[in-house]
């Protein structure tokens, strides 16, 4: 069946034209609904050299699949949700006839893997996965033993530290997962008032021991159709093992869970410790995704 790519600059008229296509699957869109709807409230300060959305249409112009390019971090991937392998070689066609450079592909398979090879293939280079990720939805939650302390909502005065645990957060998952660097990190181009906005949303928690003092943090996405993405999920090294991850994201999921909101998250597949946790808790895979890199 023949496809066709609309591309679009505007955040807002995307998820008008795609609004009942994301919806249909929630969790798995969760990642384009929640940037798009940010992006669209003016959300985020960063300037990527490339900003775009893709609606993939089948012959009959209905929605067949979408992408997105927004990452405001090097290599600036494009993110590929399902659609046909036609619609995928044509998006790389796209790009490509407009002299946009593509250095990495991440999102699901094939459609990825197809946009990638499609790249090489027009503008050369060879292809290799970073990293192989893991989407998971809560089925039903199962809440670990608490550790020492408690779970609290970050305030404005915890901004700097929230920031620069954000920051090391793709570094931390790095090595956690055996890799020497991260696929590029959304949160280096953070500022304080990114961080601070996401403080006054409430979607930004800390746990803090028996004395006060706070040693994780979890945050988590505005919901969108529904569907909330927990995430980033971090504790300093040195505090690593004493239960605060399982504890927090069960205690966060449960929040979400009182208020009729379905709750999903990505781990990645080379780290086993954080796939345990999850488990643990009752999150349950869903479907296995992929960041690529072109070079």
């Amino acid at each position: 069946m023949s496809s066709s790519i609309e591309l679009t600059g505007d955040p807002a008229r995307f998820l008008a034209e795609t609004d009942a296509h994301l919806a249909a699957e929630p969790v798995l869109t969760t990642v384009i609904a929640t940037v798009t709807a940010r992006l669209a409230q003016g959300g985020d300060t960063a300037e990527p050299p490339y900003r775009w959305w893709a609606i993939a249409r089948d012959g009959a112009g209905a929605v067949a699949g979408v992408a997105m390019r927004t990452a405001p971090f090097a290599p600036y991937p494009l993110y590929v949700l399902p659609m046909p392998d036609a619609a995928a070689v044509a998006l790389a066609r796209a790009l490509h006839e407009r002299g946009e450079e593509v250095r990495g592909v991440n999102g699901a398979l094939p459609a990825a893997q197809v946009v990638a090879d499609e790249t090489v293939r027009l503008a050369g280079g060879a292809v290799s996965v970073h990293e192989h990720l893991r989407l998971f939805e809560l089925g039903d939650l199962a809440l670990p033993d608490a550790p020492a302390g408690r779970l609290r909502a970050a305030t404005r005065d915890d901004a700097e530290l929230c920031l620069a645990w954000f920051r090391d957060f793709g570094r931390a998952a790095a090595e956690q997962a055996g890799r020497t660097e991260p696929h590029g990190n959304a949160a280096e181009s953070f500022t304080i008032d990114d961080m601070l906005v996401r403080i006054d949303d409430g979607i930004v928690w800390l746990w803090e021991d028996e004395h006060g003092t706070p040693v994780h943090l979890t945050a988590a996405n505005l919901p969108a159709n529904g569907v909330t993405r927990i995430g980033p999920v971090y504790t300093p090294r040195e505090l690593r093992g004493r239960g605060y991850a399982g504890r927090a994201v069960a205690e966060v999921s449960a929040q979400y869970v009182a208020r009729g909101i379905r709750c999903c998250l990505f781990t990645d597949q080379a780290n086993p410790v954080s796939n345990h946790v999850y488990e643990a808790i009752g999150y349950r895979h869903v479907v296995d995704m992929v960041n690529l890199v072109i070079c």
